[in-house]
């Protein structure tokens, strides 16, 4: 029988919090995994049928699980239960009740219809952190308006930001405005926890994609505040720090950000161009950007000359930053071999070992036998009968339920 999932209260800050995770997706899906791995004991209520939405966007597949699936939901435990259903709604809200944060990003209207919107659930439970992720928030002109990554990709100004000087806007190649908005999901929900737990007062949440794209264009957004126009897309190039960008090689490309007068100088010292440091139109900073063109070409000239593989420790040694312009998998597995645990290996029920990629905090060094404590995504189901027992419906009504296919269970016994 499965039994809740194991915490170490000693490195996982959120040890003895209860989620109810009515989201599917990314945005949702991505916070309550973040939760879960900062320790809450996260309950995914999902369709008995087909389960979250990202069971099925496959290929590429694990086995038969799909890979966008399997990035979003470990740690959890799955309640398969059709919210149609009287007994298995009943059910839902009783877990509501006792939960410390419920998530959800049903279109706007739906969880008051069920019953589980915030004014329904904070009756039941006063205490509750109470999320609610939408694509445009409620005080939206249309606030019922879908709120897909691409679409708040180009409505929010991210594309316009994105992409070559004097090219077309681009979108950002990840669902960027939906992980920008998880984060800003789990970031919040814990400040609500801070005050539930001090205060006994509950919070309600609201998190957009618009809003969580908008704020995360920071000074980008305050350039075009403070000047009054559209900001120019400087493609791989920074709009106020040169040199700032990639540069080519001998043999490709590598990535230099002097991002001071005094890195710059190391720079010029790496390159053996000392005249580039006392031309007095690369002097500061605000000069380096009013003659970037005729800088960046010398700083191209002087790349040329030898390859990216021989310039990276030469530009390390001097102290100037500089990196490669990798491949994602290419990447994954540097970062693993350069000691930064990007990846943590679990154990899935019908898979075996699974690699997935670490969130991006750390509260302990990660180890073999930690990672080895981590539940791996959940089969729709896995946890059914046990959060209904946790419940306190007894096996003649769960076994009622499963057989009127209100709930869907998977045993991995």
């Amino acid at each position: 029988m499965d039994t809740p999932l194991p915490r170490d209260p000693a490195d996982r800050p959120l040890a003895g919090v209860t989620v109810v995770d009515l989201s599917r997706v990314l945005a949702g899906p991505y916070a309550t995994m973040l939760l879960a791995d900062m320790g809450a004991d996260v309950v995914k209520v999902e369709h008995p049928g087909h389960g979250d939405d990202t069971r099925s966007w496959g290929p590429p597949w694990t086995g038969d699980q799909a890979a966008y699936y399997l990035a979003l939901n470990r740690g959890k435990r799955s309640l398969a239960v059709d919210l149609k259903d009287p007994d298995g709604l009943a059910a839902v809200r009783a877990l509501c009740a006792d939960a410390d944060v419920v998530v959800q990003n049903f279109r706007p209207g739906v969880a008051d219809r069920l019953g589980l919107g915030h004014a329904d659930v904070s009756k039941l439970n006063p205490r509750v952190v109470y999320c609610s992720i939408s694509g445009f928030s409620s005080g939206h002109a249309q606030p019922g308006r879908p709120g897909f990554d691409v679409i708040v990709q180009g409505e929010s100004g991210l594309m316009s930001a994105t992409g070559e000087p004097g090219g077309a806007p681009t979108k950002i190649g990840v669902p960027i405005t939906d992980v920008l908005t998880a984060l800003n999901a789990a970031a919040a929900i814990c400040g609500g926890l801070v005050r539930s737990r001090e205060t006994g007062q509950g919070s309600h949440v609201e998190v957009s994609l618009l809003n969580s794209a908008l704020s995360s264009l920071v000074n980008v957004a305050q350039r075009a505040l403070a000047t009054g126009s559209e900001p120019e897309r400087y493609g791989r190039a920074h709009s106020t720090i040169v040199p700032y960008q990639t540069f080519p090689t001998g043999d490709g490309e590598i990535i230099v950000a002097a991002g001071n007068d005094s890195l710059y100088r190391r720079l010029c010292s790496a390159l053996d161009r000392p005249d580039l440091a006392e031309d007095p139109r690369f002097g500061t900073n605000p000069d380096r950007v009013a003659h970037r063109g005729e800088l960046v070409a010398e700083i191209t000239s002087a790349l040329s000359a030898r390859s990216a593989a021989d310039w990276a420790p030469i530009l390390t040694e001097a102290g100037v930053p500089v990196g490669r312009v990798r491949g994602i998998l290419e990447a994954i597995r540097a970062a693993d071999a350069s000691g930064d645990s990007a990846t943590m290996t679990v154990s899935h029920p019908t898979l075996g070992e699974l690699e997935l990629v670490r969130a991006g905090f750390r509260f302990a060094a990660p180890t073999p036998e930690a990672d080895a404590a981590v539940p791996a995504p959940p089969l729709l189901g896995q946890h059914s009968v046990a959060v209904l027992e946790g419940l306190g419906l007894s096996p003649e009504q769960i076994a009622g339920l499963v057989e009127r296919g209100v709930v869907a269970q998977h045993d991995v016994s």
